[in-house]
């Protein structure tokens, strides 16, 4: 028999239904605790993925870090993707240390949920380009957004056209 216990502990104590949200961030909002965030697919988990949470995590006290629904992704990045369908990406996400919430999001975009959140700090990965969503929300209550420069080489698309030119 397969032990759980490592599944458990991300999808039960890591994963924060959008229906607990607000009331789990209002319990964290009084031990004073920095608020971080971050969002993206994470399908298929590489170096550049390690190094934004990381460097997420290196600048708050408690990291969200939302994910793409399956739906979501498909319309991001066509109907062969995610690799990964979103419970694994969650248990893949949640299993690093820093990590201290995983959610997920449906949404084209994760900004229901940052203005759920509220985050002190927003970070994002700088291949977003333009402007961040939920750059406003942080902002307007004081917060810091970090476009975070991408590790050269390292993109899930990258990685699966690789692949395919392995035959």
């Amino acid at each position: 028999m397969a032990d759980t216990r490592y599944r458990d502990f991300v999808l039960h104590q890591k994963h924060v239904p959008r229906t607990a949200l607000a009331q789990h961030v209002k319990a964290l909002r009084v031990q004073r605790r920095v608020i971080g965030f971050t969002n993206g697919c994470f399908d298929i988990l590489h170096p550049g993925h390690l190094e934004l949470l990381y460097f997420a995590k290196s600048r708050c006290d408690l990291l969200f870090v939302a994910l793409n629904s399956d739906a979501g992704i498909r319309r991001l990045k066509g109907g062969n993707r995610p690799v990964f369908p979103l419970e694994h990406r969650l248990l893949m996400v949640g299993g690093y240390g820093f990590v201290d919430f995983v959610l997920s999001f449906d949404e084209d975009t994760p900004l229901e949920l940052i203005r759920l959140v509220q985050p002190d700090v927003l970070v994002k990965g700088s291949d977003w380009g333009g402007r961040i969503v939920g750059e406003d929300v942080v902002r307007a209550r004081g917060g810091r957004v970090i476009a975070y420069p991408l590790v050269q080489g390292m993109s899930t698309t990258g990685i699966i056209a690789r692949i395919h030119a392995l035959g």
